[in-house]
């Protein structure tokens, strides 16, 4: 009996391993959104972690359970907190739009007439205001469904929760047991690979931050400016919230809006409705430039690549696959390249890395004096005379 298997049979297991991974993953597709969700969360926390680690001179684990359980606690107490001022801001706020919404019925109580056919636009504001005034009315049917979802999403927040502990504690030792798949003649490739494509996501971090914070100095003195209670706290969620594409942004300019409608302006003498859409207006500019020319311009040079390619890459992956792909499709993309490069350059023969690159040969002119150099016979000592 054949000690080693033959070259078809170590094809042909291979190819049943890799048929059976497929099927696997096939099977378990939903899991990769949470799964990737979790690396994402990870990798935003890794820089603090190295600080954590630098700072009181910890190991990777202990650094990653300090962050996690700290980040943990501030994710429990901060509902807590805030859930009891949002709910009771969330009221004044209801009662205040309702009551506009009459002012705006009783105007528009006249149907318009435009080509011979009515609009009772007072009709629609009536129906809107009455479902402000009951919004957890729901049926029997709709109840079980929410708490079918409900029960979903908590399990699918428990994973994400324990995928984040994994990654954050145990990726050094999980990244080492992959690289020792492969055969021990590629370990040194793949493991500058992996310190390449390291590279390219710190260096997306990076720039997510410095977006981050033009983002917030930018809303800050807009806001400052206009006269917008709380400008400096709204400013600094607007840079907080623009790391998630459209949706942090959309999400920052709603609270802008709502204080706009709630307190009105320090110093523009105009009703709150306008001073609102003077809000609007100014965030549909804003974003508009952060989204054609800031994101790309910063995100583009953070990862080397085209800002017309940066902004087409974000736009179609936030319509084909949503938010998270949104913000992971630039790092990928690069990754990809990164990987291109490496595969191209084995396969023309090349090095595929710079600390391989040969030395560049001397210029003809060198070359030549520097043989002469070489073959020029050693000048000949001189024999000091004696003197007598």
């Amino acid at each position: 009996m054949k000690s080693e298997w033959s070259l078809p049979a170590r094809y042909f297991t291979l190819a049943l391993v890799i048929a059976f991974l497929i099927f696997v993953g096939y099977q378990l597709r939903e899991l990769f959104r949470p799964l990737v969700l979790a690396g994402v969360i990870a990798y935003v926390f890794s820089p603090l972690v190295a600080l954590t680690q630098r700072r009181f001179k910890l190991n990777r684990k202990t650094g990653s359970n300090i962050v996690y359980f700290v980040s943990l606690a501030v994710m429990i107490l901060l509902p807590v907190i805030l859930v009891p001022i949002l709910v009771r801001q969330t009221s004044e706020i209801t009662q205040d739009v309702k009551q506009t919404l009459g002012d705006a019925q009783q105007y528009l109580a006249t149907p318009l007439n435009l080509g011979g056919f009515p609009i009772d636009l007072g009709g629609m504001i009536a129906q809107y205001r009455d479902s402000l005034s009951s919004p957890f009315s729901s049926t029997p049917q709709s109840a079980i469904s929410f708490i079918r979802n409900t029960s979903r999403g908590t399990l699918w927040v428990l994973i994400v929760f324990g995928a984040t502990y994994f990654f954050m504690t145990e990726w050094e030792n999980a990244r080492e047991g992959l690289i020792r798949i492969a055969p021990e003649a590629y370990r040194p490739d793949i493991r500058k690979l992996y310190s390449q494509i390291r590279q390219v996501w710190m260096a997306y971090l990076r720039g997510q931050l410095t977006l981050m914070v033009i983002a917030a100095i930018t809303f800050i003195i807009v806001w400052t400016a206009i006269g917008l209670p709380g400008s400096l706290y709204l400013g600094l969620l607007a840079g907080l919230f623009s790391i998630v594409p459209d949706i942090g942004p959309i999400a920052a300019t709603g609270l802008a809006l709502a204080v706009a409608l709630l307190e009105g302006s320090y110093w523009i003498p105009v009703n709150n409705i306008i001073f609102g859409l003077i809000v609007i207006g100014l965030y549909i500019v804003l974003i508009n430039f952060e989204h054609i020319w800031l994101r790309p311009y910063i995100l583009g040079r953070s990862v080397r690549m085209n800002q017309t390619v940066v902004f087409v890459a974000i736009i179609a992956a936030l319509i084909f696959s949503g938010i998270l792909a949104a913000f992971i499709i630039l790092p990928v993309l690069a990754s990809a390249l990164v990987i291109w490069d490496y595969l191209r350059a084995r396969m023309l023969g090349l090095p595929p890395f710079q600390d391989e690159v040969p030395a560049a040969p001397l210029p003809d002119m060198e070359r030549s004096d520097e043989s002469k150099a070489k073959s020029a016979p050693a000048p000949s000592p001189v024999k000091k005379k004696s003197s007598k």
